[in-house]
């Protein structure tokens, strides 16, 4: 099937959980001529075209390990956004070939490891004219474009930056979603602290310092863990008094995240095939088989009847030669991650077709994103899709709130004037 290139979006990874809340945001924007839906689970591409209703949306068959396929449908676009995890096996190979195609690029890439094997396609992005924003979620993603705010508008200097999330709840969650969260466990966690960068562990005793309990507004108190995410590498290339950079998070219901560790701490991460009655079984997918089926039980005991979620940015900084401090904050009692990723991917793919993302090379939000543009877009968006339990089209406020702590400790809210609150 040919789509019209002009003004045309696909989504990859479109039936997942954040794939589906992008394309559902991608059909509140009246500047998209088209979007392709793209999935290789063709059941479920009918079932997202028939919930979304939108004769813009089409969908096709795409498995993302064949290359050739997957370069004909995203030469038929002009913005790929891709959705497909777990990104440190998919993420760089998927740019590749959008590169060969010479279409514009966004993901929501969340590992270090794929964000750095795509940071070393720069050169070869920008020979072929393509601009790539990476890592356009949650976190990364909202969180570096609100720390660029901060740096913007707010401060003279940031010199600290404490990112945390946490979210739960959600309907499912896929193998891929689960490696992408072992895969955290088992690798090097990059922290940003006194001006350097170090290397720790979630679960070892080089992490321990960064573990704490945080409160999340609209959600409640957890405790979060290193993560390697991004933002720890990014954000000093950018920010040069950065002296401090952290990334934490976790998921609830806490014993869901519990069994997670626990069974990374046993070993079953490993890939390496066991003989278990004759049959060659690889621990890892052993382990994730045995967490998704025990999930629904875990959710149940915990209490947990739907999906929330919240991202944090704790920003200090100098204005005046006095210290301030700004807490940013992004949360739902009634959406989770799908909605805290998927709706920042869109507005990032709405602003590359819109021509304001557009800077040959691979970049992450921070680097090129416009707050004020994304902002005022979300603020569009967010009404006409009814987030946070409002009825679709019946308006509503980016769900952001600032606080900000003066020199002499006095606290105050801050309104940014786009419906925020």
């Amino acid at each position: 099937m040919i789509f019209p290139m002009s003004s045309t979006i696909a989504v990859l990874g479109a039936c997942g959980g954040i794939g589906s809340v992008a394309c559902q945001a991608l059909a509140c924007s009246d500047s998209v001529g088209a979007i392709v839906a793209a999935d290789r689970r063709e059941g479920e591409l009918k079932d997202l075209a028939s919930r979304i209703g939108d004769s813009r949306l089409s969908t096709v068959s795409v498995d993302v390990n064949d290359t050739a396929a997957l370069v004909a449908l995203v030469g038929q676009a002009e913005v790929l956004l891709n959705c497909v995890g777990p990104f440190y096996r998919f993420g760089a190979p998927v740019l590749e070939a959008v590169i060969e195609a010479g279409t514009n690029y966004v993901d929501v890439c969340d590992d270090l490891d794929a964000t750095l094997a795509q940071f070393d396609l720069d050169k070869r992005a920008r020979d072929a004219g393509v601009s790539a924003l990476i890592g356009m979620g949650s976190s990364p993603g909202l969180a570096n474009v609100l720390v660029r705010y901060a740096a913007d508008h707010l401060l003279d200097t940031v010199e600290s930056v404490d990112i945390c999330h946490v979210h739960g709840g959600e309907p499912s969650e896929g193998p891929a979603v689960l490696k992408h969260r072992i895969h955290a466990m088992v690798n090097d966690v990059p922290v940003f602290a006194d001006g350097a960068l170090r290397n720790v562990r979630m679960l070892e005793p080089t992490g321990a310092e960064f573990i704490g309990e945080v409160d999340f507004r609209e959600v409640g108190t957890f405790r979060v863990y290193p993560y390697p995410h991004p933002e720890t590498v990014t954000l000093p290339r950018h920010l040069p008094g950065l002296k401090r950079a952290t990334n934490r998070g976790t998921v609830f219901p806490t014993s869901y995240f519990e069994l997670t560790m626990s069974c990374v701490r046993d070993g079953l991460a490993s890939t390496a095939p066991l003989s278990v009655d004759g049959q060659q079984v690889v621990p890892l997918e052993f382990m994730v088989a045995h967490i998704i089926e025990s999930r629904p039980a875990l959710l149940a005991e915990a209490g947990v009847t739907g999906p929330s979620g919240c991202l944090r940015i704790d920003i200090g900084g100098v204005v005046d030669g006095q210290q301030h401090r700004y807490v940013f904050s992004s949360g739902s009692s009634s959406d989770g991650a799908g909605a805290g990723t998927g709706i920042p991917a869109a507005l990032g793919a709405l602003l590359m077709l819109q021509g304001e993302v557009a800077v040959p090379g691979v970049h992450p939000p921070e680097e090129v994103v416009n707050p004020m543009a994304m902002l005022s877009l979300a603020a569009s968006v967010v009404g006409k899709m009814g987030v946070g339990g409002g009825e679709p089209g019946s308006g509503g406020k980016v769900p952001l709130h600032i606080e900000h702590t003066l020199p002499d400790g006095t606290v105050e809210e801050v309104e940014m004037g786009l419906g925020a609150s």
